[in-house]
């Protein structure tokens, strides 16, 4: 799906929705934590948030969450099959974009604006040429990362 798509169907998602968690991380945390580690404890919390009918069981893409107390159904590829995890994924692209777009008056320079955080070329020679800001996991392993020693 498109990134206009997504925003598109944006608004309908959201008056669909019964109920909406969004969890944010930092990059900071995701380094201390790791990646995996740190998607699945924001998962987790997000449904807990949710508070679920108790008869309810929750789908996730791809995962099962082994310390989540909300009953769940991992779905490999769910985005693709499932209509409810199909929506989540838009509301946390979309929240993303809208985070990325405005930490780009934050710190110019890196085109946070246009490419959201994702490794796009205009993205890695952003890096090469002023560094990583503090929006930039340390642990992601990069040639633009790596060229600058911080990996």
């Amino acid at each position: 799906m498109t990134e206009e798509h997504r925003h598109q169907l944006y608004p309908a998602v959201m008056r669909a929705a019964a109920r909406v968690s969004v969890v944010v991380r930092s990059a900071r945390g995701i380094d201390d934590r790791g990646l995996h580690v740190t998607n699945i404890e924001a998962l987790s919390t997000a449904l807990e948030r949710l508070r679920p009918e108790p008869e309810a069981t929750c789908l996730v893409d791809g995962f099962s969450l082994r310390r989540c107390k909300v009953p769940h159904r991992a779905v490999v590829g769910g985005d693709g099959t499932s209509a409810a995890i199909a929506a989540a994924s838009v509301i946390a692209k979309v929240t993303r974009d809208r985070y990325m777009r405005g930490a780009a008056a934050l710190h110019p320079g890196w085109g946070f604006d246009e490419h959201v955080g994702y490794s796009t070329p205009e993205h890695r020679e952003a890096i090469e040429r002023i560094g990583i800001s503090p929006l930039h996991r340390r642990s992601f392993q990069s040639v633009a990362y790596s060229q600058l020693d911080l990996i």
